[in-house]
């Protein structure tokens, strides 16, 4: 009779510590399962013109960002939205295949999770890392256009949006960003953007980079007008446009020198009107228009070639708040710029030209301040 109760005894402590794992993992779970459906429950059931109502204030990241860094520099600059990349490894500039970095995205699944918590906006970008970032996507031309756009959908896509984008319900996916030599795909990216809304309900849209006119030069006209009327504008909810529009010839400028070159371009005296080209855009497509990239080193030289931040090593950091306080009194108040994004942001070591000054985050701060 002894050894049954002492027998009954174990079973009942084995039990009972059985019952305590499963709870464990059960509530393990739970949490976890939770944490991948953070969102602003308040806009899960928001339109697309409701969610469009809103401006947006963003900020893209350096691949290297700290998130700590990340953090702060919302609270700094009062953003209401992140652009977080991805990195997608890139072998060369020919490539037509490519790979996700397991630790970038593990790293912007944490963020995201912080992001929701503080009830931040999310725009998901797969941001290729060519040749160990050695390149830049503006030169990328795949040898293989068809595997591009295949390994693109499959290799990529899918998976940020069924780990990424879905899950954690983010804001909107940037379906790509500065293909210069991909642009004219047109079909391919109309299937690309119907490929992503299959299994993804949030807003899409589409990163063009900057373009080049001249009063002087009709074949660039031309491009402009092929550019202007790519059929896959039809299919994003918003057009975003890295805004890297060289304006004026001098080092150094006031800020109403460069809020007229923006309508009236100086350098090299082309004369081109970037406000008037912008809404074109929006004109034809009757779709906002969001500066997906709005930045300029801290050097001289800033409206120049913002762009290219060796450009000059004159460190200038009023250069660049003059540039970012003209595009604000040129496009603040109008009703068709959905709003911009800072380049960049969440690392700002010396090497970070890029990286806003104290002059430019007083203007930052106030843009849209309600």
């Amino acid at each position: 009779m002894w050894r049954d109760k002492k027998i009954k005894t174990i079973l009942v402590i084995i039990l009972g510590i059985a019952a305590g794992i499963l709870m464990y993992v059960l509530i393990e779970k739970s949490d976890t399962e939770a944490s991948r459906y953070i969102g602003n429950k308040e806009d899960d059931n928001k339109t697309i013109e409701e969610k469009l109502a809103i401006k947006i204030k963003s900020a893209n990241l350096s691949t290297d960002y700290v998130i700590e860094q990340v953090i702060s520099d919302i609270d700094k600059f009062e953003f209401n939205t992140i652009n977080v990349p991805v990195v997608i490894e890139v072998k060369d500039l020919s490539s037509s295949d490519m790979t996700i970095n397991k630790d970038s995205k593990d790293k912007a699944i944490k963020l995201i999770k912080k992001l929701k918590g503080k009830k931040i906006n999310v725009i998901l970008e797969a941001y290729p890392w060519i040749d160990n970032g050695s390149k830049i996507e503006t030169d990328w031309l795949p040898s293989d256009i068809e595997a591009f756009f295949e390994n693109w959908r499959n290799k990529v896509l899918r998976e940020l949006v069924s780990d990424i984008a879905v899950p954690y319900k983010v804001y909107a996916v940037n379906v790509a960003s500065n293909f210069v030599k991909l642009e004219g795909e047109e079909e391919q990216w109309c299937e690309t953007i119907d490929y992503v809304r299959k299994d993804y309900k949030g807003l899409v849209t589409y990163r063009i980079n900057r373009w080049d006119t001249a009063v002087w030069e009709q074949n660039l006209l031309k491009e402009y007008e092929k550019k202007l009327n790519y059929k896959y504008f039809s299919k994003v909810d918003f057009i975003s446009v890295a805004a890297y529009f060289g304006l004026t010839n001098k080092d150094t400028n006031t800020t109403d020198e460069l809020a007229k070159a923006i309508e009236c371009t100086t350098l090299y005296d082309r004369k081109q009107n970037v406000k008037q080209e912008l809404k074109n855009f929006y004109d034809k497509w009757k779709k906002p228009i969001f500066f997906g990239e709005l930045g300029f080193p801290k050097t001289n030289g800033a409206s120049i070639a913002p762009y290219d931040c060796t450009y000059s090593s004159v460190i200038n950091s009023v250069e660049q708040a003059h540039c970012f306080e003209a595009y604000r009194q040129v496009f603040e108040k109008e009703v068709w710029i959905l709003g911009f994004s800072v380049f960049a942001i969440g690392e700002n070591s010396d090497s970070k030209k890029y990286y806003p000054s104290d002059e430019s985050k007083i203007i930052i701060r106030d843009w849209y301040k309600k």
